[in-house]
């Protein structure tokens, strides 16, 4: 019977190759298969795109001799590239090229066949040298994948065909005789790990002697509950044989055991109260009423599994210590149970109204403290200090609710100044005006709003707004503004001393986006600020609804909703950040501002807290006055947004300072922030639907009335 095992690769630009091509060609009982077109249209498919040297390389003619066939095939590096290809991230194209480097040699194709191919399938290793000295029977057909075809065949050729009919550039070297006292060295010798998997107790341990004198691990798997063994003769030279268990004995004086004297030595390393059931009775009767030690072939292939899982751990330089574990189907299947979880597909939207949030008003002055909790703030935070007295309200930056992003608490003295506007609003609708006065302490503003008697009708026009007012994060319409709207924009920064940058451009739009979609990106990956987003998610049926973001508020569909609970992990950010992978963590924002009429950017003088207060105040107003000409608004602001100095780009996120840094750069000179400017806030406008859920505020305790002194309004 042929012995032939290995994939003969010809090249047709080699002249001996093309020769035997040619005589194969003229041999009618062999086969020519070409699916090379169909290979390379795979090859241009992947993602990213596959570089032009790679598709550029010659392709090769594999021939089989064993099946009498030739086949086109791409060559080394392309084929590699698409058949590894779905491996992808389980393991990188990194890893994947490290794990190439890895000699291994297996001891024993029974079980060690299923673990061949595994390693090759995986494409986890760079070379297989395979020993076993008996052939194919059929008896073994329940555990090795091979066929009647193959009766006779020794397992070491039968697993070396197999494998390279998967991959015909990995090279495999074999030994028939099986590992002798007089070739265990050499077998040894060369290799980056030896997995063991044979039956002979003296082999076993002989392979494990010249293993440990070599600095060579070894990896065991044993079919019956699953159980992987793995020595660290690398990291432990003087470890003993078998973790100690079968003490100093020496592998000759094992030779020759039968297979009954062998079963002291097995339970030892076994365990008696360890084996299976069912193995355990079958030891009774073997040489009775069995003929040997039962094995499964579809446990044998979980072993393949989880030794090619030890390997990649091995080969990567991660966690694998010397010891045992046991991965056992029938335990895990005595623990079925109804799956829970907590994501929400489809299902009703809650609908909040525009008064949800605001208990009954008893006095003006709790009317003007609600209409300023109703400001908006990052994550909706809500990092204020609101508090009535007789004649004036105070606000005040609440340190304890900040976030990564509110750098020198920058974002807080914005949403700050949003409060105080909507409480001037409210004040003017119940007949009080004041001018807030504005002092710093230490580094934040403190703020009160001294009230009076007095009438502003503008400011009073707007509390319905004020009231009403919503984010709304739906994708719009991308229609242009008419001149009577940019001009009320505008304005209404100008009212609040701030500039507005009104961004409406689609070329200048789409360089926004890919920057907002960067620093979002960024965002995920940085594990501070990850944490701080996700925690400021609200989730059906969480506590503290009356803080964060409702996530039905997210205007996402439920695929969006599946994957945004997905992103909530900070694992998977970490796989991400050290692939620097992770684009797709931004295309939601890029959608989002791509599908606006333009980005409204409010601007300040200066950079103190009573500078971004006034912002905030400049924000609010815009913010009104879109909606009331008929814009939903989305606060779009990036990450960088309140970082100015170096020191605070690495306060942001230390591994993407340098990132965030230039992104920076490049938004301020596409809005245009002259010198000795600070963004308060970036709005997107779009023309879309009303959205129905509306964050939620604190609710705030109210105040009974006080009597007044002389000048201030009376309460009502």
């Amino acid at each position: 019977m042929t012995t032939h095992w290995q994939a003969i690769v010809l090249d047709e630009t080699d002249a001996a190759d093309r020769a035997e091509l040619r005589r194969l060609r003229d041999d009618p009982t062999i086969e020519f298969l070409d699916t090379l077109s169909v290979q390379r249209e795979g090859l241009a498919r992947l993602t990213p795109p596959t570089p032009q040297e790679i598709l550029d390389e010659p392709m090769r003619w594999v021939h089989y001799p064993w099946r009498r066939t030739v086949v086109a095939t791409l060559g080394p590096v392309a084929f590699r590239r698409l058949r590894l290809d779905r491996n992808r991230n389980k393991i990188t194209a990194e890893e994947q090229d490290r794990l190439s480097t890895l000699k291994i040699g297996i001891v024993g194709l029974s079980v060690g066949h299923a673990i061949a191919y595994a390693l090759a399938l995986d494409g986890v290793c760079g070379a297989l040298r395979l020993a076993d000295f008996d052939e194919i029977e059929l008896s073994n057909l329940n555990r090795i994948p091979a066929t009647l075809l193959d009766l006779g065949v020794t397992k070491p050729v039968v697993a070396a065909r197999r494998i390279a009919e998967i991959d015909p550039y990995l090279p495999i070297e074999i030994d028939d005789r099986g590992v002798t006292a007089e070739s265990a060295d050499s077998f040894v010798d060369g290799l980056d790990l030896v997995i063991e998997e044979c039956d002979s107790l003296d082999v076993k341990l002989l392979v494990r002697e010249h293993a440990r004198a070599h600095g060579v691990p070894v990896i065991m798997e044993t079919s019956d509950r699953g159980l992987l063994d793995v020595e660290r003769f690398d990291l432990e030279p003087e470890r003993a044989l078998f973790h100690g268990l079968l003490g100093d004995i020496e592998s000759s004086t094992l030779k020759g055991l039968s297979t009954h004297d062998k079963v002291p030595y097995v339970l030892a390393l076994l365990g008696a109260d360890d084996l299976s059931a069912r193995m355990a009775a079958s030891m009774i009767e073997v040489d009775r009423t069995t003929t040997t030690w039962p094995q499964l072939g579809s446990e044998v292939g979980l072993g393949g599994a989880s030794v090619a899982g030890a390997v990649r751990r091995f080969g990567l330089g991660q966690k694998l210590e010397s010891g045992r574990v046991r991965i056992h189907i029938d335990e895990h299947l005595d623990a079925l149970a109804v799956p829970t979880g907590d994501v929400h597909i489809g299902g009703a939207v809650p609908s909040l109204s525009a008064d949800e949030s605001t208990t009954a008003t008893v006095s003006s002055f709790d009317a003007i403290a609600d209409a300023a909790n109703r400001a908006p703030s990052g994550g909706n935070v809500q990092p204020w200090h609101i508090t009535v007295s007789e004649g004036s309200i105070a606000l005040e930056v609440d340190t304890h609710r900040t976030s990564g992003l509110d750098v020198a608490y920058r974002g807080s003295h914005v949403a700050l100044g949003a409060a105080l506007f909507n409480a001037r609003v409210a004040a003017a609708d119940h007949g009080l005006v004041g001018q807030p006065k504005i002092r710093t302490n230490g580094d934040t503003a403190q703020i009160t709003l001294p009230l009076t008697d007095g009438i502003d009708s503008d400011l009073a026009a707007k509390y319905p707004r004020v009231l009403s007012r919503v984010t709304n994060r739906n994708l719009g319409t991308p229609r242009p503004f008419d001149d009577a709207t940019k001009a009320a924009l505008s304005d209404a920064a100008d009212a609040e001393g701030t500039r507005l940058a009104l961004v409406t451009d689609r070329d200048t739009i789409e360089r926004v986006a890919d920057i907002i979609a960067e620093s979002d990106r960024i965002r995920y990956l940085t594990n501070s600020l990850h944490s701080e987003m996700i925690s400021e998610l609200r989730w059906p049926g969480q506590a503290d609804p009356n803080t964060g973001i409702d996530v039905h508020a997210l205007a996402l569909d439920p695929t969006d909703l599946v994957k945004l609970d997905v992103s909530r992990r900070s694992d998977v950010m970490a796989l991400l950040r050290d692939w620097d992978a992770g684009v797709a963590l931004g295309e939601d924002s890029h959608d989002r501002i791509m599908s606006s009429s333009g980005l409204a950017v409010t601007i300040v003088s200066g950079d103190t807290p009573a500078d971004f207060v006034r912002g905030g105040s400049g924000t609010q107003n815009v913010w009104i006055a879109a909606e009331e000409h008929g814009l939903a608004v989305h606060p779009a602001s990036p990450v960088f947004i309140y970082a100015h100095e170096p020191a605070e780009f690495d306060e942001l996120s230390a591994h993407y300072a340098q990132a965030l840094a230039q992104l920076k750069q490049q938004f301020d000179s596409i809005v245009g922030i002259d010198a000795g400017e600070s963004i308060a806030l970036v709005l997107r406008l779009s023309h879309t639907d009303e959205t129905a859920v509306r964050s939620r505020r604190r609710t705030r305790p109210h105040v009974a009335p006080k009597p007044v002194e002389s000048g201030a309004v009376a309460q009502n």
